[in-house]
């Protein structure tokens, strides 16, 4: 037995609500009724995670699930529905709900089992039997048999019954069958991970094919064997972040999809990357470092430039967004409890003298008056600006790493602190880490002699890299793109009336464009990159209203949508109704990705309407002098915003105008909606 579950986990045949966040916020319940979690942590967490990716099966399933500090101890708590909740699924609402709850910090033993119940999942005997089961009892049986195996090291007669017989081994020579691997991928690697390489195994099982799965998740990965990738026919990556270890694979048929389809059309990618390997012209691994036999093999010619542009700079956006939100949040939280007068020298005045005696003049008149929460403001400002000074810097660093693999990390993180150091800001970021990246992968795709290709990656490769695209910035490109944003920077300073309504305007329509997709982040960095903390302390006004008037912009498309849903529920189906409470809490948490449900359903009536709203809501921001001292939080920031009533009078203005337009424009050549839509999961998480 194993303490994952236990029957007070456990509820059969019940009615938790008819939306996700009543059955996840009451099987959070039930773990923090186990002394496991705290359930409003739990629940917020997973809701959270809800939000990035529908977690609904094929089969009547769901497993929300997510990473927590809220959680004490790994559970799972399951709940078979008497009144079916719609988790997102194509083919319908769930009745069999996992709440897969890992801490934070979850040891590998625990992950493991995590992994091995989403692999079961996808068996129809298992999914049949918790059908079946009469009491709590036999639920803790059937998760603990499937379990039980994730943790010993299989025996020899398990590898065994995998090597096939000396007269297949004959067989196999003379007809010399393809093989395949795989390598699935999630951005918690938790649940979909597993799952997609469960599916994946029984496709290639059911096609007669052979097929290693290298499932790349938080309990680790069994690496494949380099004798069997080295035979592999073609790879399929169902990952939706990047591959580790990609160079393995230099040279072979590549399908690639995200992981969702590895669990929901594992059939499909099977039969392509069969007609992958059979086709000399089909797409390959592009190569990622020098000195391997297989480098040159092929490259990845299939994909555009610009396709791989986007990827490269979207990677360092991702990677960027956490040193964005930390360091801003925290600068704001330093305001609040110690007063704008923390900027400057005096929050380090208090961090060397480390005494409440000897507090600066402007600290002893602060919000709360205490010199304690001032001392703790401080800290915390100061915590939040170093932060900060990694923006440019990871930007730079992971476009380089997108490019080239390990191998431009470090140059990449040198020119963007460079970038900054000569005030070339995130622009020069920009450019230094395709730099970076475009040296770093020259030089990681020449053969290099036996001898000096341990070194190459590690020394030769940054060491060259790190002096010619350092030098090119200081010499040549850096002057130039500084003088550029120095501009930039003059010209959005001297905007003022119906400029700042303009600028405004084209923000809130990026940032509803694509609700979380390239121009989305582009917006997005735009404003958080000049959110400094130099900007920040110093009160300026342009940059500050810049953000401000992108998370207004990016929080009205879902609290529209939900206010279309609840004036007009007719015009939407019953899944799209559920789907829009949870959009009320998404928008006001400035999470844009809410929209996405609708505007894959409806695309020509959706995104129009939500950039009219978006472009309202940006405009009136600009216009009414709105600023905002923090990069994230929707409304949950308002002691981060001056002018707070016009902050909150822009979101009103730009959801109504939204949901009106959006409203009308299904009137029109309306259809009757059919029972459930199976809305698409975002895709920009």
């Amino acid at each position: 037995m194993t303490d994952l579950i236990v029957s007070d986990l456990v509820a059969l045949d019940v009615d938790l609500g008819a939306d996700p966040r009543s059955v996840i916020t009451a099987l959070a319940q039930r773990v923090e009724d186990a002394g496991r979690a705290d359930a409003v942590g739990l629940a917020a967490d997973a809701l959270k995670r809800e939000g990035q990716s529908a977690t609904g099966l094929p089969g009547g399933i769901a497993i929300p699930h997510c990473r927590s500090a809220a959680v004490r101890e790994a559970s799972l708590a399951f709940a078979r529905l008497s009144a079916p909740a719609p988790f997102g699924a194509p083919d319908g609402p769930a009745e069999l709900v996992f709440l897969i709850a890992a801490p934070a910090e979850g040891d590998a033993d625990h992950l493991a089992l995590l992994s091995a119940l989403a692999r079961a999942l996808v068996r129809s005997d298992f999914t049949a039997a918790l059908r079946s089961a009469t009491t709590p009892e036999e639920i803790v049986a059937l998760v603990d048999e499937a379990v039980a195996p994730a943790l010993p090291t299989p025996s020899a007669a398990d590898e065994s019954a995998d090597e096939p017989t000396s007269d297949a081994v004959e067989t196999e020579e003379a007809s010399e069958p393809v093989s395949l691997v795989a390598v699935t991928s999630c951005p918690t690697g938790i649940a979909h991970t597993y799952m997609a390489a469960e599916a994946l195994e029984r496709a290639a099982r059911e096609a007669g094919v052979e097929l290693h799965v290298e499932p790349q998740g938080s309990s680790g990965s069994k690496r494949l064997d380099p004798e069997t990738v080295e035979r592999a026919g073609a790879v399929i990556f169902a990952t939706d972040v990047g591959v580790k270890d990609k160079q393995r694979f230099v040279g072979k048929p590549v399908v690639e999809s995200g992981v969702k389809r590895g669990i929901d059309d594992a059939d499909g990618l099977v039969r392509e990357a069969l007609a992958a390997a059979a086709d000399p012209d089909a797409r390959t691994v592009s190569p990622v470092r020098g000195g391997t036999s297989s480098a040159g093999a092929g490259s990845d010619e299939h994909a555009s430039f610009g396709f791989k542009l986007r990827q490269w700079l979207l990677t360092g956006v991702s990677y960027m967004i956490p040193f964005v939100a930390a360091g801003g949040l925290l600068i704001a939280l330093g305001f609040l409890l110690a007063g704008y007068e923390v900027a400057g020298d005096a929050a380090s005045t208090i961090l060397q003298d480390n005494s409440l005696t000897n507090l600066p003049e402007p600290f002893e008149h602060t919000l709360f008056g205490s010199p304690l929460l001032a001392y703790l403001g401080a800290l915390l400002f100061l915590l939040g600006s170093w932060a900060f000074s990694f923006l440019v810097p990871a930007l730079s660093g992971y476009i380089a790493y997108a490019m080239a693999d390990r191998p431009g990390i470090a140059p990449g993180f040198v020119v963007g602190f460079l970038a900054n150091q000569i005030g070339a800001g995130f622009l020069g970021g920009i450019a230094g880490g395709l730099l970076a990246g475009m040296v770093a992968g020259w030089f990681t795709r020449r053969e290099a002699p036996r001898w000096l290709a341990g070194l190459m990656p590690v020394v030769i490769i940054p060491l060259v890299t790190t002096l010619v695209v350092g030098l090119l910035m200081l010499l040549l490109i850096g002057r130039p793109i500084a003088d550029a944003s120095s501009a930039l920077t003059d010209w959005l300073n001297g905007l003022s009336g119906g400029s700042a309504l303009v600028l405004g305007a084209i923000l809130g329509l990026m940032m509803a464009f694509d609700l979380g997709g390239p121009v989305n982040k582009a917006a997005y960095v735009f404003a958080t990159t000049g959110l400094t903390a130099d900007a920040i302390a110093s009160g300026d006004a342009t940059q500050l209203k810049i953000m401000a008037a992108v998370m207004i912009a990016g929080m009205t498309p879902p609290l529209a949508l939900a206010l279309s849903t609840a004036l007009r529920p007719r015009l939407y189906t019953e899944e799209e109704r559920e789907n829009g409470k949870a959009a009320w809490l998404l928008g006001a948490a400035f999470i844009s990705e809410g929209a996405i449900p609708f505007a894959a359903a409806d695309p020509l009536r959706v995104i129009p309407s939500m950039m009219l709203g978006s472009a309202v809501a940006g405009a009136m921001a600009m216009g009414t002098g709105v600023t905002l001292a923090a990069p994230h939080g929707g409304v949950f920031v308002f002691f981060a915003v001056d002018q707070v009533l016009w902050f909150f009078v822009s979101i009103v203005a730009g959801t109504v105008v939204s949901a009106i337009a959006v409203t009308a424009a299904k009137q029109f050549g309306r259809r009757e909606p059919a029972a459930s839509s199976g809305a698409t999961a975002p895709v920009n998480a």
